[in-house]
Formats: C-alpha cells, sequence, structure tokens
C-alpha cells in the first residue's frame, strides 16, 4: 500500500511539472496567436485588443493557475484557431488515436510473444543469426519510414487502399480498423522485435538456471519445463516491457499520423503547434503525459504483482 501510495504521489508531482512546462514553453518560443488570426498587417489596437480578449495580457502564473483548475474540471480552454472548445476537439480526435494505438498494442502482443517463445526455445544457430539480424533491422528503421514505403507499395503501385481515403469511426467501425491496420503494423514492427529479443533472451537465460537441471534430473520432458517454469519466469520482464509499449506507440502515432493522412490527436497537435493554439497544444501534452504515467505505472503494479522478489 506504501509503494502504490508514493507511485500516485509521483505520478501527480510529474503531470504537474509537465503541465507547468508545456505552458511556460509557449511563452518562450518565438510566436504570437494573434499574429496567425489577425496577420501581419494588423494594428497594435487590434493586436491589443484581441491579446485581451484571449487573456494573454495577463500575467503567466495567474493564466497558468486559471487554466490549471480548469483543466482538473475536465475545461480545457477554447480553441484559438477552430473557436470551438478544446474538449470537443480531442471528443472527435482522440478515439481514433485511441484505436490506432490499441490495434498497434494487440498486433504486437500477438505476433511477438509467439516467435519470441519459439526462438528462445529453439537451438540453432541459423535461426540465431536470423532473428539477429531481422531485430537489428526492424528497430533501426523507424515506422514513419515503414510507413512512407507502405503508402507507395500498397497504396500506389499495388491500389490495396487509397492513401489519404480515410474513414472515420461514424461512417464505418470496420471501414475504419481496415484503413488503420496497415498503420498499425507500421507502429508494430518495431516493438515486435525489441518483444521478440527481449523474450528470446530471457527464455535462454531461464534456460541456464540450476531449476532446470534440477527439473530435468526429476524426469520432466522439455516442454513440460517450458510450460511450468520457464514461460512463467521469463515472462516478467516482457509483461512489463508491453505494458511500456503501449505507452511508446500512442507517442509514436503523432508521426504515422501524419504519413497516412489519419486525422486524430497527432495531427491536431502538429498543426496546432504551427498555428499557435496553445490551449489544444497544453491539453494534448499533458492528456499524453498522463496516459504515459498511468502506463508506466501499471507496468510498475504489474512487475511487482508478477514478481515476488520485488514485494520482500
Amino acid at each position: 500500500m506504501k509503494l502504490v501510495l508514493k507511485k500516485i504521489i509521483s505520478l501527480i508531482i510529474t503531470l504537474f511539472i509537465v503541465s507547468l512546462l508545456a505552458f511556460l514553453a509557449f511563452q518562450i518560443i518565438p510566436g504570437d496567436p494573434t499574429t496567425k488570426l489577425l496577420g501581419t498587417n494588423a494594428t497594435p489596437e487590434k493586436v491589443a485588443q484581441l491579446r485581451s480578449q484571449l487573456g494573454l495580457d495577463r500575467p503567466v502564473l495567474i493564466r497558468y493557475m486559471d487554466w490549471l483548475v480548469s483543466f482538473v474540471k475536465g475545461e480545457f480552454g477554447t480553441s484559438y484557431t477552430y473557436n470551438r472548445a478544446v474538449s470537443t476537439l480531442l471528443a472527435d480526435k482522440l478515439p481514433v488515436t485511441v484505436l490506432l494505438t490499441v490495434l498497434s498494442f494487440l498486433i504486437t502482443a500477438a505476433v511477438s510473444v509467439p516467435i519470441g517463445i519459439w526462438a528462445g526455445s529453439t537451438r540453432n544457430k541459423w535461426v540465431d543469426h536470423v532473428f539477429v539480424i531481422l531485430d537489428q533491422v526492424l528497430m533501426a528503421i523507424p515506422p514513419f519510414f515503414f510507413g512512407m514505403v507502405s503508402c507507395f507499395v500498397f497504396g500506389i503501385v499495388l491500389r490495396w487502399f487509397m492513401p489519404g481515403s480515410f474513414i472515420s469511426l461514424s461512417e464505418s467501425f470496420s471501414g475504419c480498423v481496415s484503413y488503420l491496420i496497415l498503420p498499425a503494423v507500421c507502429l508494430a514492427l518495431p516493438r515486435i522485435a525489441m518483444t521478440v529479443r527481449m523474450l528470446r533472451s530471457s527464455i535462454q537465460e531461464e534456460l541456464t538456471q540450476n531449476y532446470v537441471y534440477t527439473a530435468r534430473s526429476r524426469g520432466l520432458s522439455r516442454s513440460g519445463i517450458m510450460r511450468r517454469h520457464i514461460l512463467k519466469n521469463a515472462m516478467i520482464p516482457v509483461v512489463t516491457f508491453l505494458a511500456v509499449s503501449a505507452a511508446e506507440i500512442m507517442t509514436g502515432t503523432i508521426i504515422i499520423e501524419q504519413v497516412f493522412t489519419i486525422p486524430g490527436t497527432g495531427r491536431l497537435l502538429v498543426s496546432s503547434i504551427g498555428n499557435r493554439d496553445f490551449p489544444v497544444v497544453q491539453a494534448i501534452i499533458v492528456i499524453l503525459a498522463a496516459w504515459i504515467v498511468i502506463v508506466n505505472f501499471t507496468a510498475d503494479m504489474l512487475n511487482h504483482w508478477m514478481d515476488p522478489r520485488l514485494r520482500q
């Protein structure tokens, strides 16, 4: 219980620091939302009037505290660009990003775990060499490059889909999922390589432990030892790694949504940064940070629950 309380306090402090940095960052970097809204030829009077309407003429810390109180209440402010509540914009964009994240995570887990188990339990030098090479290649190539190649090969050459012709969730759930499959695979490939490598190494390390030799001396079969003992121990770090991957996959959607022109929070974030739409950017950054720290918190709890040594 004490550990959980410490983790929750750490989570809250982390989110507070992230929110403060996100708010202050836009007070430092060049650019003014009034210039984006009024243009460079606006008179100083109009600029001052708009800054007053947007509340930008008030002290920074007062604006931050007002924004923080509103954010905790679920009120994220109003977009400068769209003149809509930020919560409404996120309600339109966030489900697509979440669905893309879930699909990519499921693909990562469904593909990497069976392959990792097979690779770890198979003793073959050729298999080892092949997996080492594939791991290095897949981990070295970023998801956005896989995305560009996929758009060219499957979209332009083979014409399996039309790049940019996104089907929204409101139109068709199955159509939306079918469009997101390829981006999800591109996001998953590096995570699959990392997970396979970790699980393979974990199984091979467990195979050298003394309890394995003891079990063999008692007449237990290799498959029986694998099912009852090795996999149970080998999966502990892998489950934690997969949980952390869920956070990294969501942050990866920011780039992959640009490649496949997916109208999610990633595209909204990039366009809002360019437009100096502070309320939108701040809300998305804090939500992403909250997702990351919550997933890491869950991973820590899973790790302590699965590994009795950490509870001592």
